[in-house]
């Protein structure tokens, strides 16, 4: 009988979450991450004179539980409340957005909230996981490079679903076919440094920063220098696309797509814009979830928010695919398997 030992592939914060539950519970973890930084869409891109936020531009708590969690990483000074001045723009008409939502994101940058999690973590980066293997009842992990990793007693995906599905076919039917009815959105992320300030306007106000964009092809977009910690970084913008528009336009060249979402903020602000420093854009394959109950799949495991799924064979399955696709959904998810484990 082998001690339980974890392995998670996946370094986002579901990932993140589970291993905190479990390290917890006194049980080693092992995380593995394809890219070179965890946190998986709280990434930024880091400019001589500015940092940009490529993914989730803030996040909520509901939840008493998250609500918990979120009064630690205060206590940590590793996130902060923003926006304070949140704006609505309908086709060129900008209006104040009044509700009594208080929004979070990491300080200085939303990695920092990344770094809080993976602390004192056993972790693998660059590390792309491209097999499992069980032997017994056991589980080796096999990288793109050929390398193996193991043994462990129960292996975890929090990766995107159709890339959990590729890993878990030939060992778990039940988990691939709930992957298979998890349906993921993508996101086009434009990001551009001026090389002067915005025109200050009475409409938006001077202080806006950040704003949803209905009708066209942006859903939203903030002003990076606004966030904080980040007053003394130059004027630059996060301008995150439809995923209708993004799946529409989904391998088009980057260039191509940062030059489209700056043109359509163009026509929606109210002055000229300044000249642009530096544009580029990001992909997003698989972003979120669709929230269509119809397509969400099913999970098996009996807790009491039904937000992860696991096989008897030592695999198991967690993110916000899983529910609503918010930063405190793959958090919940995460934790909660941890705990299920852990018991």
């Amino acid at each position: 009988m082998h001690d339980p030992s974890f392995a998670i592939i996946g370094g986002g914060i579901a990932g993140l979450a589970c291993a905190r539950a479990l390290i917890r519970h006194g049980h080693p973890v092992h995380l593995f991450e394809k890219s070179r930084a965890l946190g998986g869409r709280l990434a930024s891109r880091r400019a001589p004179s500015a940092t940009f936020d490529l993914g989730a531009q803030y996040f909520t708590a509901r939840s008493p539980e998250f609500q918990r969690e979120l009064e630690t990483w205060q206590q940590a000074n590793v996130i902060a409340s923003w926006p304070r001045s949140l704006w609505v723009c309908d086709e060129g008409d900008w209006q104040r957005k009044q509700d009594d939502q208080t929004r979070w994101v990491g300080a200085p940058r939303m990695t920092a909230l990344s770094r809080h999690l993976s602390r004192n973590l056993d972790l693998h980066t660059q590390c792309r996981i491209e097999h499992l293997h069980r032997e017994e009842s056991i589980w080796w992990l096999q990288d793109d490079q050929g390398l193996r990793h193991g043994p462990f007693t129960q292996v975890i995906l929090a990766i995107p679903a159709p890339q959990a599905q590729l890993l878990l076919a030939p060992h778990s039917s039940a988990l691939a076919k709930a992957c298979q009815r998890i349906e993921m959105s993508p996101c086009w992320t434009a990001y551009v440094l001026f090389e002067a300030p915005l025109t200050s306007l009475e409409t938006p106000g001077p202080e806006w920063q950040a704003a949803f964009m209905n009708g066209g092809p942006l859903r939203f977009v903030t002003r990076n220098g606004s966030k904080p910690g980040r007053n003394d970084q130059g004027e630059s913008l996060s301008l995150l696309a439809t995923p209708r528009w993004s799946q529409a336009h989904l391998e088009r060249d980057a260039n191509w797509i940062a030059a489209q979402l700056l043109a359509a903020f163009a026509e929606r602000y109210p002055a000229p814009l300044p000249e642009a420093q530096l544009v580029g854009a990001h992909r997003w394959r698989f972003s979120q979830p669709l929230t269509n109950t119809e397509t969400r799949a099913e999970p098996a495991a009996k807790t009491d928010t039904l937000d992860f799924q696991t096989d008897p064979c030592g695999l198991a399955l967690c993110g916000d695919g899983m529910s609503a696709g918010r930063i405190e959904d793959a958090w919940l998810s995460g934790h909660h398997l941890g705990n299920y484990l852990s018991t």
